[in-house]
């Protein structure tokens, strides 16, 4: 039968442990799982605020989620998931799945039930549970790329089962980290946590009384560690592909603290909280933190590869200058160059873009009077141009084949008008079919024989499917046309390089 994980509250045999924040907490966590035996978990937040004297605090510390480690329960995960994955797999959700409907004019009743598949691209294509439960919302989950573990958010009525959790997919094991409806969301920031790439430890940023900070949890939940607690907010983790940095962005070079009992703080009455920041990155192995780049950046930046980062300047608040602009940094010697496309009107933005395995192009959709799809060198020449594809601001995907010879580009956000397009390295169509499907979020493969992709078949009832299709775009097969709801992709996990 099916492996199911349906998260209910657990009694502990001592109060459910928590991790309440102050202006400068000190939180030590230790917890030894079992399948097979009553886990235990301890967790205690003791206060070391030493406040100078001359200074006297002007806000109270803001309510925080903190950790907790409780809810805990065991899967039946299949063997040939808890093995490893060896093989590239598709993640994707569906909810509200029935086995018949015996009227279609009549409404059907939401049934709740949300699962978690993961499905081979070859071979007999079976599907298979990895996860099932009942939640409220569409569930949001964030696998680890070798797919030995996931994270998920839960939301229902009942705030003591609410939250974020982790599923150890090796022994079965799963337990509540964060509590809350929508534990991402703090203040006024949508925080995805983010796996190292063997898998071992995730990285989130938590609230904190004053600003954010960002932890590592190892997948067993034990001993978050906070690694950049400067009293500043610090925030959008990112992992290097290679797990010897964590890319980050923070405000510290403007404001070195928001709490009110260090010196040189800003104060919260008077001052508003930091919509970006620079970016920075922490070493895993010296834990040392140093500034990559004085570019101001106001969403989370994206590595290109072991060497290479990615990142965005321009504040989508700043409604007098609301440019984007893309730029490249080099973390081994420090360049840091921004793409822009030489004769570009100055009102143009970057949207979208997508950078190649080996970060010498990039595709980006370049809205001015109107929208184009470009694929620009990292130097700002332009290598080719794409006018058809007229999808709206930040309505566009592009993926990379992992060779770097093919582009396949489609839409997002359910904005996809046009079919299957693949493109070769001069950006001529390889594939240039036109609905049914249509083509949204395309993903290669980690071994690039396969696209994964969202499509819809409007010939049909015009609901969204999850599509397989080869290296060059053809052959297009569904994945789930016989499933009974709403399917979304997560993405690709195992068969890492």
């Amino acid at each position: 039968m099916p492996p199911t994980n349906t998260s209910v509250p657990s009694p502990l045999p001592s109060p459910t442990p928590t991790y309440t924040a102050t202006p400068a907490p000190t939180a030590t966590a230790t917890a030894t799982p079992s399948p097979s035996a009553s886990p235990t978990a301890t967790l205690s937040a003791t206060p070391t605020v030493s406040p100078s004297p001359t200074l006297t605090p002007t806000i109270t510390a803001l309510p925080v989620l903190g950790f907790v480690f409780d809810n805990w329960d065991v899967a039946d995960i299949p063997p040939s998931i808890a093995d490893g994955l060896s093989n590239p797999m598709i993640a994707f959700t569906s909810a509200n799945n029935r086995q018949s409907i015996a009227n279609i004019a009549t409404a059907q009743p939401f049934t709740g039930v949300q699962t978690v598949y993961f499905v081979s691209p070859s071979g007999t294509r079976r599907r298979m549970p990895v996860l099932e439960l009942i939640s409220t919302i569409s569930l949001e989950v964030f696998p680890a790329r070798p797919g030995n573990a996931l994270a998920y958010v839960k939301s229902d009525d009942d705030p003591r089962t609410s939250g974020l959790y982790i599923l150890d997919l090796k022994n079965g094991f799963s337990a509540r980290m964060l509590p809350g409806e929508n534990p991402l969301v703090q203040r006024g920031f949508y925080m995805p946590p983010d796996w190292s790439p063997d898998g071992s430890r995730m990285a989130i940023a938590v609230a904190t009384g004053y600003d954010i900070d960002i932890y590592l949890a190892a997948t067993d939940g034990s001993s978050p560690k906070n690694i950049s607690g400067k009293g500043s907010y610090d925030w959008w983790p990112r992992w290097s592909p290679d797990g010897r940095y964590i890319a980050f962005v923070s405000d510290r070079a403007t404001c070195p603290s928001w709490n009110p009992s260090e010196t040189n703080f800003c104060d919260a009455l008077t001052m508003p909280p930091p919509s970006g920041g620079q970016v920075y990155l922490y070493e895993i192995g010296s834990g040392r933190t140093r500034q990559l780049s004085d570019v101001l950046v106001s969403e989370a930046p994206s590595w290109i590869s072991a060497s290479l980062l990615a990142f965005a300047s321009g504040s989508p608040f700043d409604l007098r200058n609301p440019q984007r602009r893309i730029w490249r940094a080099d973390i081994e010697t420090g360049e840091v160059r921004e793409a822009r496309a030489a004769g570009t009107s100055a009102t143009a933005s970057y949207l979208s873009d997508s950078w190649s395995p080996d970060g010498n192009r990039v595709v980006v959709q370049v809205a001015d009077s109107r929208n184009e799809i470009v694929l620009l060198s990292a130097t700002g020449l332009a290598l080719g141009r794409d006018s058809e594809l007229d999808l709206p601001r930040y309505g566009m995907v592009a993926s990379w084949s992992p060779d770097g010879e093919r582009i396949a580009i489609g839409g997002t956000a359910g904005q996809c008008p046009f079919g299957i397009r693949v493109k070769n390295l001069g950006f001529g169509n390889v594939a240039s079919g036109g609905p049914p499907p249509t083509m949204c979020d395309p993903k290669y493969s980690p071994d690039g024989q396969y696209i994964a992709f969202t499509g819809v078949n409007p010939s049909v009832d015009g609901r969204n499917d999850i599509y397989i299709a080869s290296y060059n775009g053809f052959g297009a097969t569904s994945l789930t046309r016989d499933l009974r709801g709403q399917v979304k992709l997560i993405g690709w996990v195992g068969g890492e390089p």
